[in-house]
């Protein structure tokens, strides 16, 4: 499996590129776009935070502020740092550069692994036809440089939100659980579920990847026996790696609320936190437009029903948690993917962000997915979403010549493109996996 021939220098000219752009990242007004920029990530609104921390107000008080104490201790300094003629969040953005680079390379990393243990895989069930079709793209460098490249993740990372961080923490999970690094897929875990509470979903493909390992074809075409060592073969589940895994999840979510208090002391404390940073998503207090559904509909649901809509938006992403677990536990990074975007089309605040995530996610498929329907259809219609979204923005907002419901129109669009993506990845992958059994039965 050797790597693209110009990987490295797609890499550094992805690099490159956001360094051009940061300066010019004030004149670009990314930040107070609400594709970009959601009431949890916006660094503004960590800026505010973070003065009324430094003005013996607790960062809470009013309705700015609904993210992590962590993040203000780790960039709020780097918020009221100023050079002159250069943009008002020119440190941040130079620390997200770096956080886009690091999330690249652990995404290849994963794609090293799941490449590696599927044509050990393939090997063993002998058909040498499969092993070189399936080695004939490097699934981790595709993956990697879909995250550097996608428009997504470059408006991401200079328009000044926290959303690069929340997108690392999951990758760092998903890294952890594919390497049985059990303490780095634990901080993972809680860090990603600290800072926005939804990646909690993905402690299923966590463990199924400790307990299973990588992605593999189904158990049933192999033989009953145990692993070799070389980190193929067998669907025998480990308690170990499961049990050390809760005792991490402990210790680091036990370090993470002692942080939180400490920055907090003086103040309200850990109940304020949870009620301004959890509670906030859960009941969906803010309904200011973003690319999601929610905000549309709860503005127009009479507040009687409010407490039960709430129930059945959040409980409905739990309903499908078990039987996709259930269906795919051979595929635990596949699940991941799954997860995150089901997450991202019925969260409360969405952004471009998670886009950016799930799609570098899908790329680590991309040999599974070749025969994915749709694929056309699907690219087309994220760049008509992508450049309808602020013309439809402006005309209501600013120009005053549409409303909401033509916004409201965008989001509705994104989310079925979204819903398409997720039944037809999750179709073309069982196809595969019944494609390796048919060429299975022929041998």
């Amino acid at each position: 499996m050797a790597g693209m021939r110009w990987y490295w220098p797609l890499v550094g000219a992805a690099l490159a590129l956001r360094l051009l752009l940061v300066p010019f990242a004030d004149n670009l007004n990314l930040g107070s776009r609400p594709e970009v920029a959601t009431p949890l990530t916006s660094l503004r609104r960590l800026e505010e935070g973070y003065w009324l921390k430094q003005s013996s107000l607790s960062p809470y008080t009013g309705s700015m502020y609904h993210g992590s104490p962590l993040l203000l201790i780790i960039l709020g300094p780097l918020t009221v740092k100023r050079i002159e003629s250069q943009p008002a969040h020119l440190y941040c953005s130079l620390i997200f550069v770096l956080v886009d680079f690091f999330t690249a390379m652990l995404i290849r990393a994963i794609g090293e692994k799941l490449m590696l243990t599927n044509c050990n895989n393939l090997k063993l069930l002998k058909p040498s036809k499969l092993v070189e079709s399936f080695g004939g793209v490097d699934a981790g460098d595709i993956a990697s440089l879909i995250y550097l490249w996608n428009p997504f993740t470059v408006v991401t990372c200079l328009g000044s939100c926290t959303s690069p961080i929340d997108n690392l923490m999951v990758v760092l999970a998903i890294y952890g659980a594919c390497s049985r690094i059990v303490p780095l897929a634990a901080f993972g875990w809680v860090m990603a579920t600290h800072f926005s509470l939804y990646p909690g979903i993905l402690v299923i493909p966590v463990l199924l990847l400790l307990g299973y390992g990588p992605d593999a074809p189904p158990p049933k075409l192999f033989p009953q026996k145990h692993s070799n060592g070389d980190g193929s073969l067998v669907h025998v589940f480990s308690w170990g790696p499961i049990l050390q895994f809760a005792l991490w999840v402990v210790i680091w979510s036990c370090y993470v609320l002692l942080l939180s208090s400490i920055s907090l002391k003086g103040f309200d404390g850990l109940y304020d936190m949870l009620k301004k940073t959890l509670g906030f998503i859960l009941t969906v207090e803010d309904l200011s437009p973003n690319i999601g559904v929610l905000w549309y509909f709860f503005a127009e649901v009479f507040e009687f029903f409010r407490g039960f809509f709430l129930i059945v938006f959040h409980v409905n992403i739990l309903f499908m948690v078990c039987p996709l677990a259930i269906r795919l536990m051979h595929r635990p990074c596949f699940l991941a993917f799954v997860y995150i975007t089901i997450s991202a089309i019925l969260k409360s605040y969405p952004s471009v962000g998670d886009a950016a995530l799930y799609l570098s996610l899908l790329g680590l498929f991309a040999n599974e997915l070749a025969e994915m329907k749709f694929s056309f259809f699907l690219f087309c219609g994220y760049i008509g979403v992508s450049l309808l979204s602020p013309v439809m923005h402006n005309l209501w907002i600013w120009r005053g010549t549409g409303n909401a419901n033509f916004y409201f129109a965008t989001g509705l669009a994104y989310a079925c493109l979204q819903t398409v993506l997720v039944v037809e990845s999750v179709s073309t992958m069982l196809n595969h996996d019944r494609m390796l059994k048919k060429e299975l039965k022929k041998t």
